[in-house]
């Protein structure tokens, strides 16, 4: 019932969709410094009341809470379900080629630019499909709320002060992720650790080692600065260990001695098994070169033995868990520094349902511990599960493989979305499988024709949901 209308609305309000979606991606709205009244900056404030006068415009009733969220409702009925997107963007970044990152274009069925995919595009999308459920005066006896947030690419603190403030819907989905529903999130430990050691003036030694940027990060560069060693004996371990580990290795001279750059492939530590991770690639390597004995030593190999290179689902800590419906634990080694007397890192493991405080973070703590490495967390971050045989997530399905004719289904993911702290709360959408919308990097794009099925969808689900 009303999938013609529905159709007919979003198709004929295509141009106007875009414009606004453009509209939107024109502002820079990535974080920025603090202002009054501004929480994250001029350009998340006015992506926030931009958004709001589009929604004003559009009939519906409004409110800004306090510059961090804004809401647009679709009647004043029950709260049955929100929408929560979020108008906040990374930074722009390099290599853009098609277009400049806030100056959107249409191209090849493609609308590029920051934000057109993540998430301005599909925030208006689901504007759109309220805006389609109201003006084709289809009847509803509950309410639907379009939640706008402003900060879901810096932790969400957004979202945490909107939710002092109001009561979780019944229902919730956030087109903030892919088609067709993650409604599993793995719980996650990002470990921070630390030894320290006598200094040793032995020789050969280990100077220095450094590697990663952030913690939810495979690095792909490692270095490390070596004492007492020639360049020549580095190189020819260093061709071993690049055999096997596919690690590029390059030594150069150094005033200390030599200097060794571990060359991988960086990914998201959710994924590490796509990256090769140069951090424990050096570590492999360092472990085997003829270092004299001291307590740092002794230190990094026992780190080596924990985090194998190779290993990515924590089997050496001893938490390699995996469950049937959200798969297997992720554990990357991200950041790491060594120094004559003191190492520090962390590491980011994603956790399926099976693992918690008990088994997982007591048992890494206790196995460091036996190491002498302190881990400093006392607490991880629960998964996050909502039943895939529930209403919700059976009229998501239904209403997906209605309009699109693909299979439904339910995904787990790594990653943490907007909804991850809300009981009834799914990622749904706007990504459809195959589609690579370039999300956090150059060249970001939404397919126009995927966007424009994903209102559709939307629309007919609050149709579904609400009436």
């Amino acid at each position: 019932m009303y999938r013609e209308k529905i159709e007919a609305y979003i198709d004929s309000h295509r141009q106007e969709m875009l414009d606004d979606i453009c509209t939107l991606c024109r502002i820079n709205s990535e974080k920025m410094p603090y202002s009054a009244g501004k929480p994250y900056g001029e350009g998340a404030f006015m992506a926030l009341n931009a958004a709001l006068d589009l929604a004003e415009r559009y009939g519906f009733s409004v409110n800004n809470y306090d510059n961090y969220v804004g809401t647009a409702d679709l009647n004043d009925g029950p709260a049955q379900l929100d929408i929560l997107a979020h108008l906040d963007v990374v930074p722009a970044g390099e290599g853009w080629t098609v277009t400049e990152p806030f100056e959107p274009v249409e191209k090849d069925g493609k609308l590029y630019g920051r934000g057109t995919a993540d998430d301005k595009g599909p925030a208006v999308a689901a504007l759109y499909a309220m805006r389609c459920v109201k003006e084709l005066g289809i009847p509803l006896t509950k309410n639907v709320r379009l939640i706008l947030g402003t900060d879901e690419e810096c932790g969400s603190s957004d979202i945490e002060h909107y939710y002092d403030l109001e009561k979780e819907a019944p229902m919730t989905f956030s087109p903030d992720g892919e088609f067709p529903v993650v409604n599993i999130e793995k719980g996650r430990l990002e470990g921070h650790f630390d030894s320290s050691f006598e200094a040793s003036a032995a020789l050969p030694r280990l100077v220095s080692f450094s590697s990663g940027t952030k913690a939810n990060v495979v690095p792909g560069k490692a270095e490390a600065v070596l004492a007492g060693l020639q360049a020549e004996e580095v190189e020819k371990e260093a061709g071993q260990v690049e055999q096997e580990t596919g690690i590029h290795f390059t030594v150069t001279a150094h005033q200390e001695g030599v200097m060794v750059l571990a060359q991988g492939h960086g990914a998201h530590a959710s994924t590490p098994q796509e990256g090769k991770n140069a951090l424990t690639g050096l570590l492999k390597l360092i472990v085997r070169l003829p270092l004299a004995d001291c307590q740092q030593k002794k230190a990094v190999a026992a780190l080596y033995e924990l985090m194998p290179h190779g290993d990515v689902c924590g089997k050496a800590m001893g938490v390699d868990w995996k469950d049937e419906i959200s798969g297997e634990m992720t554990l990357a080694f991200s950041m790491l520094t060594v120094d004559g007397q003191h190492l520090e890192g962390v590491f980011d493991s994603r956790c399926p349902i099976c693992a918690n405080e008990e088994n997982t973070l007591k048992v890494i703590k206790e196995r460091m511990a036996e190491k002498g490495i302190v881990l400093h967390n006392d607490s991880m971050i629960p998964p996050h599960h909502v039943d895939g045989d529930s209403h919700f997530v059976k009229v998501l399905n239904q209403v997906y493989e209605e309009y699109t004719g693909l299979p439904g289904g339910c995904l787990a993911i790594g990653g943490g979305t907007y909804v991850h702290e809300l009981e009834h709360g799914v990622a749904f959408g706007a990504a459809f499988p195959g589609t690579d919308n370039r999300m956090h990097g150059a060249d970001e794009f939404a397919v126009i024709d995927e966007l424009l099925a994903s209102a559709k969808i939307f629309a007919q689900v609050i149709v579904e949901l609400c009436s």
